[in-house]
């Protein structure tokens, strides 16, 4: 159980490179063989603790999500709106390295940066008209190496075809909530 890491692995390129190629031709035989290999589903559980922290677990990893002072948290971790645009920053560089790797495209480094316009009115119920989430998300992804902008073009617009987690954003997903009481 993990709660914090401080650095990810160093990892060569090529030493990325085949774990791309070796995910991909796994995948791939995997779907071959059973189509509905390909369907996942996700748990992520959690517990709150603290004012309005909460501890939160996805898969073997352990992390808290929190609050700042002026929202009555402790400030221990990143909030919960940050943590969605990391999900979103996160998910874009793994998919920009898989469809660099699968196009060819050299990208010699990659980071991103989102930001995301929220009204409390909508969180504090002030006003009904305001929605409490993002009105708006902005994203900017920056990449370094030696292709033509039409290349980089082109990954770009892969990524954004593929994406997950920037799906998840753009579009409309259906959710059930259930509540259990006692």
């Amino acid at each position: 159980m993990t709660l914090v890491v401080d650095t990810a692995p160093t990892v060569s390129a090529d030493e990325r490179a085949a774990r791309l190629t070796d995910a991909g031709t796994a995948w791939s035989n995997r779907i071959s063989a059973n189509v509905d290999s390909a369907k996942l589903s996700y748990t992520v559980t959690g517990v709150g603790e603290g004012a309005v922290a909460s501890r939160i677990t996805a898969g073997k990893q352990v992390f808290f999500v929190d609050e700042p002072a002026a929202l009555a948290g402790d400030d221990i971790a990143a909030s919960p709106v940050e943590v969605a645009l990391g999900a979103l920053i996160s998910c874009q560089i793994v998919v920009y390295r898989l469809y660099a790797h699968n196009l060819g495209i050299r990208v010699d480094s990659i980071s991103a940066e989102a930001e995301g316009d929220l009204d409390v009115r909508g969180l504090f119920a002030i006003d009904e008209t305001v929605r409490p989430g993002f009105s708006a998300v902005r994203l900017t992804v920056r990449v370094t190496g030696p292709e033509s902008d039409d290349r980089y073009a082109e990954l770009h617009a892969a990524v954004d075809a593929h994406c997950p987690v920037l799906d998840l954003f753009a579009n409309p997903t259906p959710v059930t909530v259930t509540l259990l009481a006692n």
